[in-house]
């Protein structure tokens, strides 16, 4: 008798594998779909991004909060730089790439060569930083004049007495972004009169944590890189305010940036989404979250929030209503 029910079990068990079977292969979804309805609708799999390590602290930040409100999600953000970035976007390793600049067009034509469509979205503003160590006390400003005298191809400025002879006699130690970085990018365009444009001799990182660190431990040192690490660092370097020509040095912050009369170090960023990713859902709503609960994050990661109608904007061409 007890064989008998244990055959019948068996039998039931059987059956019941082979119904799931036929449903999941009718079915024809994918693995994040089944386990989607597995877990009752809850939201799982991966959102990989990459790129800009200016844009990275908000990327960051949104990856985080998104979590902790869907645990089953797993947010990978790493850093390689704005054009590190696109070169995965392009052969289709990430869903989202970080830029600090807009895309190039001999990467909009590597990304159309591999038939990858894209969207591409401004999230925040941010302002370029000039810095300098916190126990320098003779740099009070820089025009830009001084800046492109300092890094333009070829300078023969070694010193700070070379920028002003009153200035001391001493070695100036340069750190910067690498030339893969949409920073690099744009503050050579706006400085230099050439994107990519600079001299070479500087200590170069992709990671904006490395200069931070390089920069306070040198008292005759200057460097740049996104207003975040400045934000986030304040103890440890000084802000330099930038004259534009005008004869008015400003100084980045939060309505200097918002307001554009931080120039011409003020830029938008963005991120560009695989508009195959926003297929799955895990991506679709991660993107749809960072411009709803996004802004209220930006300015704790050190950067400005667009105005409402921009991220209404993003929304729409997400397909949002």
């Amino acid at each position: 008798m007890l064989t008998l029910k244990r055959s019948k079990l068996g039998v039931l068990v059987a059956l019941a594998l082979v119904a799931m079977i036929a449903v999941v292969g009718c079915t024809g979804k994918g693995s994040d779909e089944q386990k989607q309805a597995a877990d009752g609708g809850k939201l799982t799999g991966e959102i990989k991004i990459d790129g800009s390590s200016t844009v990275f602290p908000i990327s960051e930040a949104v990856g985080e909060e998104f979590q902790i409100q869907n645990p089953e999600v797993r947010v990978k953000v790493g850093v390689s730089g704005t054009g590190g970035g696109f070169k995965k976007f392009a052969a289709g390793e990430i869903d989202i790439s970080d830029a600090s600049r807009p895309i190039k067009d001999k990467e909009k034509t590597l990304v159309q060569q591999n038939k990858i469509d894209y969207i591409e979205l401004p999230v925040a503003y941010d302002g370029i930083s000039i810095v300098v160590n916190k126990n320098n006390n003779w740099v009070d400003k820089l025009t830009v004049e001084e800046l492109k005298k300092i890094w333009e191809p070829d300078s023969k400025v070694t010193k700070w007495s070379q920028v002003r002879s009153q200035w001391p006699d001493k070695e100036i130690k340069l750190y910067g972004p690498g030339t893969d970085s949409g920073t690099f990018d744009y503050f050579t365009d706006v400085v230099n009169g050439k994107e990519g444009a600079s001299r070479s001799d500087y200590t170069a990182s992709e990671d904006d944590n490395m200069l931070v660190q390089g920069i306070s431990g040198d008292k005759y040192s200057l460097g740049y890189f996104g207003y975040a690490y400045y934000a986030e660092n304040k103890d440890k370097l000084k802000i330099v305010p930038i004259d534009d020509g005008s004869g008015k040095a400003v100084e980045p912050n939060e309505q200097t940036i918002l307001d554009g009369s931080y120039k011409p170090l003020s830029r938008p960023v963005f991120i560009y989404v695989n508009k195959a990713s926003l297929a799955k859902e895990q991506v679709s709503e991660f993107v749809k979250y960072y411009l709803t609960e996004g802004p209220v994050l930006i300015p704790d990661v050190g950067y400005v929030p667009l105005p409402a109608e921009k991220y209404n904007e993003g929304l729409s061409a997400i397909g949002v209503k």
